[in-house]
């Protein structure tokens, strides 16, 4: 098990110093100057020139990979060209609606798909399993922002009974706050139940058929009792690396939707950065972002052991 934690551990050292790397060259090499952007078209060039010295973007790329890098094992992200503060400041600043965006997504995913793919899978061939899986095709084909502008319309525009954008004033409730995030919650939960819906439904019908659940039945155990005791317990592991994974791209994929929504989340953030090739902001984000993705992949391996007492490493 230690040996097992120390191998994952240096995997995820290993993933996070190629993705510096990538993020770092792939940004350097993306046309735009973040100078010529900052002083505006009427800047001479020697104005950019001067400027592009200052930010330290006229040096070789290796010797600025070298200062970033060493900038990182310290502990710092960068300073933003543009916002005048550090990039750990700017993006604790707007984690709050990110965090709370991606919760409540995975939230209305799982309450939409998590029954409906245990019922269909118990129901299988029925016209219910039929529709839930013609829904969940269909819904994982719709992008999540384009379904967003259509909830804005109707909900937000028509009937006003949800805020069109906007987190709320300073002031807000966590309620209040909540209910800014509607919209945008039940756009990236619907897109987004439906993988749900699909592993929960596949991993359900490989359990129902075991000689366990057989057994269960064979015993008079409640049908009930049988599907959500027996089978779904020993359904739970690719149940629950297809959460882990849909929390992680909620994450990395609410950006489109928070710059829709209007949302001061991190996702609108990076589309500020990418616009104004505010470097720093764009390499810390990514570099955030995927390191989200390499723990919770690590904690969903943790949790298999809860699950499922016979997992061994």
């Amino acid at each position: 098990m230690i040996r097992y934690i120390l191998q994952r551990l240096a995997g995820m050292i290993v993933v996070m110093f190629l993705v510096v790397t990538i993020v770092f060259v792939i940004v350097r090499v993306t046309p735009g100057d973040p100078a010529a952007v900052m002083l505006g078209p009427d800047a001479t060039p020697q104005d950019v020139a001067d400027l592009r010295t200052k930010l330290g973007l006229d040096q070789p790329i290796l010797l600025q990979y070298v200062f970033y890098f060493g900038q990182l094992l310290r502990g710092d992200l960068g300073q933003s060209i543009f916002l005048n503060m550090s990039v750990g400041s700017a993006l604790l600043e707007r984690a709050e609606p990110t965090f709370f965006l991606t919760l409540f997504s995975l939230a209305i995913a799982s309450v939409i798909a998590l029954p409906v793919g245990i019922y269909a899978a118990y129901r299988r061939g029925s016209f219910v399993d039929q529709a839930a899986t013609t829904i969940a095709m269909l819904a994982a084909s719709i992008p999540s922002f384009w379904l967003g502008l259509i909830l804005m319309q109707f909900f937000a525009v028509r009937f006003n009974l949800f805020p069109v954008s906007g987190y709320g004033g300073p002031g807000s409730t966590l309620l209040d706050r909540l209910y800014h995030l509607a919209l945008p919650a039940i756009a990236l939960g619907l897109v987004s139940s439906a993988l749900i819906m699909r592993f929960t439904r596949a991993s359900m019908l490989d359990v129902l058929g075991d000689d366990y659940v057989r057994t269960a039945r064979a015993k008079g155990l409640a049908e009930r009792h049988v599907v959500l005791r027996h089978a779904l317990k020993n359904a739970l592991i690719p149940i629950l690396t297809v959460l882990g994974l849909t929390a992680a791209v909620l994450i990395s994929g609410a950006v489109v939707t928070e710059t829709v929504f209007g949302l001061p989340g991190v996702g609108n953030l990076v589309v500020s950065a990418v616009l104004r090739r505010d470097y720093p902001v764009i390499q810390g984000a990514l570099l955030v972002i995927a390191g989200i993705y390499v723990l919770i992949n690590f904690a969903i391996d943790m949790l298999y052991l809860l699950v499922d007492p016979r997992v061994r490493y």
